[in-house]
């Protein structure tokens, strides 16, 4: 996520009306964009300034995703918390669940979403160790 929020804040990005499907096909032909970005932001390495920080804004979180090929819906709950790999964005906390949106597609998951365990402040996956977010 460092050299996401590193290139939009260096060139920019634009959003899907800038920047047209191609059919499926991928194929990059925009470089930059309007919308920059000024810094961003470290959350607190726990899951209570995780949760009060997503309430304001969607933030970037470094995840483990060993198990979570087949994930198909309901409360994920098994996975580690030494591996975080990749990122993800986390939209939304309740008292049970942190809501994600994974970058693998509409196909995966609940249309593209997850749902962590949360209950107790559940560090699932490893969710609260690695959260930003980003400064217009």
């Amino acid at each position: 996520m460092f050299f996401a929020f590193s290139y939009v804040k260096a060139k920019g990005i634009t959003d899907s009306l800038g920047y047209p499907s191609r059919n499926g096909q991928g194929l990059c032909k925009i470089n930059g964009g309007s919308f920059k970005i000024s810094s961003m932001t470290p959350v607190a390495q726990n899951c209570g300034a995780v949760a009060v920080a997503v309430q304001g804004r969607p933030i970037s979180v470094y995840v483990e995703t060993f198990d979570w090929a087949f994930y198909k819906s309901g409360i994920f709950k098994n996975c580690g918390t030494r591996y975080l790999i990749h990122s993800v964005l986390l939209v939304g906390v309740t008292n049970t669940t942190w809501r994600i949106k994974n970058s693998w597609g509409k196909g995966w998951g609940m249309d593209g979403f997850m749902l962590l365990d949360a209950t107790n402040g559940n560090n699932t996956c490893g969710i609260c160790r690695g959260a930003f977010y980003p400064n217009k």
